[in-house]
């Protein structure tokens, strides 16, 4: 699972006039690179949009044009998805390189504004903005600081992939349905085999995994785990996923970790796997599987 999240700031009221970027690259969840610089727009700043991120004259004086720094935009985004929450960014981008007459990057772009929309129900029609979706998830950030809202955008795509069992795959598929669209064959709950070695167990996925979630539920229903979509007091394993959400704003451990860790506290008899753990239970198993475990 691999993406690239992506902000703008603007001078003025045309979009084209970019003058700051921020940029994270993701991959299996983990932040691999972050990225910000401020940009001369060649044009005005407007007070108003000065009054919402602080940026003017004197902040991009010396900066590089969108021209000078086009070919490193590229060599992020090309050939991966870019995530940006609504699409103003990507009209942005796409009206600055018009200007320059520079090419637009061969990526493929995601609104975490539209996931938003089909993951929370009470973000549906309203409240999807970035600021409120971030305040619903406990997130903290400095809004209007392009790296800030930019990282805020992938924790965002992180939290709907965990609270979803969704990969990046199917949400570029399930954004182009309408919101009310039912979801039931992205459930990842399933009953396990009976004839499983680990018949009993409940087990819960968390975080992002290096396989599709579907998958991995799969051969944990085959060796027989119950697969549940939330942590409660009949969670016997919870699977970790590679996650540095730490990077993001302090965010170590997801919400089902948390809870897990809590149930523990209290007496509960639940065991926290990696998800390289995971597999090696279902290599070990007596299960014979139907396909390929990676790693």
């Amino acid at each position: 699972m691999e993406f690239v999240a992506l902000d703008f700031e603007t001078a003025n009221a045309d979009m084209s006039s970019i003058c700051q970027i921020g940029l994270v690259h993701f991959k299996d969840g983990s932040l691999q690179e972050e990225w910000k610089t401020y940009v001369d727009p060649e044009d005005f700043f407007d007070e108003i949009n000065v009054s919402i991120h602080g940026i003017d004259e004197t902040t991009v004086k010396g900066a590089p044009n969108l021209r000078d720094i086009s070919s490193r935009i590229c060599s992020y985004l090309d050939n991966r998805i870019a995530v940006c929450h609504t699409h103003f960014d990507r009209v942005a981008l796409h009206k600055a390189c018009e200007r320059y007459s520079l090419r637009m990057p061969t990526c493929t772009w995601l609104d975490s504004a539209r996931v938003t929309r089909r993951t929370w129900d009470q973000c549906a029609y309203r409240g999807y903005g970035l600021g409120n979706v971030c305040a619903i998830l406990g997130y903290q950030f400095a809004q209007h600081d392009a790296l800030e809202d930019a990282k805020a955008a992938a924790y965002v795509l992180l939290a709907a992939i965990e609270k979803t069992g969704m990969d990046l795959q199917a949400w570029l598929q399930r954004v182009e349905k309408p919101i009310g669209f039912p979801d039931q064959s992205y459930k990842i709950s399933q009953d396990g085999n009976p004839d499983g070695a680990f018949y009993g167990e409940t087990l819960v996925f968390t975080g992002a995994l290096q396989i599709p979630r579907r998958m991995a539920a799969d051969m944990a229903a085959k060796i027989g785990c119950t697969v549940a979509d939330g942590v409660n007091k009949k969670t016997t394993m919870l699977v970790v996923g590679d996650q540095d959400v730490k990077k993001l704003a302090g965010h170590e451990k997801s919400s089902k970790h948390r809870k897990a860790e809590k149930l523990i506290a209290e007496g509960s008899q639940i065991r926290i796997l990696r998800e390289s753990d995971f597999k090696e239970l279902v290599l070990f198993s007596n299960v014979r599987l139907g396909f390929c475990i990676n790693g």
